[in-house]
């Protein structure tokens, strides 16, 4: 897929699932906002069904005094005249908790007019209920004095909340669950291109480093086959050294990658037996010594270490060492200069290769242990790999129980330090 497309293909998406969320989002705030209406109707169906019955009870007594021939000149002017509270709390009890909508309120009736209370229970939102939005008018009971009657609901928030909160958890579960599923894929997606990336980079490299000992073992058996050549024992030796050299080399690359594959199956078994790594540091020196003089380099070794017996597999110690040292060598940009130090500290040895090559941006230390993942090497384009040599040494170093670890910048030169455990039975 190409990258434009791709990001496109993002962004699209992106846009998509914000269209979503903001969707989600204004349902909700409309769920909200209705049951609000919904409850703010069913108090004020409340408060009217409340004044009727109230309305009702005063029309009764009225006609009562007419039918018990009561005198006519008794005088209502006061609101309580009117309305007992008592009466009116059993009814507000009663109407709140038909219209289900709390019994956590107070309420009192006063006059808008010189803001009196006539009466309530109102000790802690009397300002509340001056403004409340529930409110009625009791002209029909009372006219004089502009009275009315309010109530206010401190948790009416909570509540509508409570309503509706096994809706908004669902609704926010299965949007995080979109955004979280969203973000997967998107990684995924991300991931995966960077792994087919690699796999293509290490597909190129694996061709040109075999197409190269291929052809030179090819051009050397050719060479060979010429009657001038056969005739000269020296020039045929000289051919036939470099066939096998080349032959060990792609043979070592082909058992890298074999390698690699067997570690990822969790496959590989090791032969664990004691091993003296100075003794094995040792022949790598001298191997890797002919390579550094090649190039005017230098190769310091300070084998310190008295503790140097380790539970081990001899073979895949010294090709891990081996990997940092070919690495020290191949991305050193002039005349490679290598130290290689050992020492104890409580029960481990301490193995430490530094060099002064290019060196490796902080930032790429962890990338740099990972399968196939090669730095990029600026103006050093001859060096060549798989990108597998490092994530071998970790590997290793982690199945004989110890870890590496790399201190290093750009132009600073790099050192490796390997942990592993000493073998504690054996008298170091």
């Amino acid at each position: 897929m190409k990258p434009k497309l791709f990001t496109l293909i993002i962004i699209v998406a992106f846009i998509s699932l914000l269209g979503v969320v903001i969707m989600q989002v204004y349902w909700v705030q409309n769920a909200i906002s209705l049951k609000e209406e919904q409850y703010n109707n069913s108090v004020r169906i409340a408060m009217k069904s409340v004044l009727n019955r109230l309305l009702e009870i005063h029309t009764d007594s009225t006609l009562r005094q007419i039918r018990d021939n009561v005198p006519c000149y008794i005088e209502k002017t006061e609101v309580r005249d009117i309305i007992r509270e008592d009466i009116l709390d059993s009814l507000i009890k009663a109407e709140m908790s038909c219209m289900e909508v709390g019994n956590n309120y107070e309420y009192m009736i006063y006059s808008r007019r010189n803001q009196r209370i006539a009466m309530g229970n109102h000790e802690k939102y009397k300002a509340e209920l001056f403004v409340s939005e529930h409110q009625q008018s009791i002209a029909a009971l009372y006219k004089p004095g502009n009275y009315y009657f309010s109530i206010y609901f401190p948790g009416q928030t909570t509540l509508i909340y409570k309503q509706l909160a096994g809706w908004m958890i669902l609704s926010a579960a299965l949007l995080l669950v979109v955004i979280l599923s969203f973000w997967y894929t998107v990684y995924t997606i991300i991931r995966q291109k960077k792994i087919s990336e690699i796999r293509t980079d290490f597909i190129n490299n694996m061709t040109h480093e075999f197409k190269t000992p291929i052809a030179t073992i090819s051009l050397a058996s050719e060479m060979l086959l010429k009657p001038e050549v056969i005739a000269r024992q020296d020039k045929a030796a000289k051919y036939a050294k470099v066939i096998i050299h080349e032959n060990a080399r792609l043979q070592n690359q082909v058992e890298q990658i074999l390698q690699i594959a067997i570690l990822d199956k969790g496959e590989t078994r090791l032969d664990f037996q004691l091993c003296n790594v100075h003794e094995l540091l040792k022949e790598l020196i001298q191997g890797f010594q002919l390579l550094v003089d090649e190039n005017n380099g230098k190769l310091t070794s300070r084998l310190n270490a008295d503790k140097v017996y380790v539970n081990g597999d001899p073979m895949h110690l010294s090709h891990m060492i081996s990997n940092v040292l070919d690495n020290a060598i191949k991305y050193s940009a002039e005349a490679a200069e290598i130290t290689i130090e050992t020492a104890n500290k409580s029960n481990t040895l301490i193995i430490s290769i530094s060099d002064n090559g290019i060196g490796i941006a902080p930032e790429n230390h962890d990338l740099i242990f990972k399968n196939l993942y090669r730095v990029h090497t600026g103006n050093i384009h001859n060096v060549k790999g798989f990108g597998i040599g490092l994530y071998y040494v970790k590997r290793i170093v982690q199945l004989h129980g110890g870890n590496i670890k790399v201190i290093s910048d750009i132009n600073k030169g790099s050192t490796f330090v390997i942990n592993l455990p000493i073998d504690t039975e054996k008298p170091n």
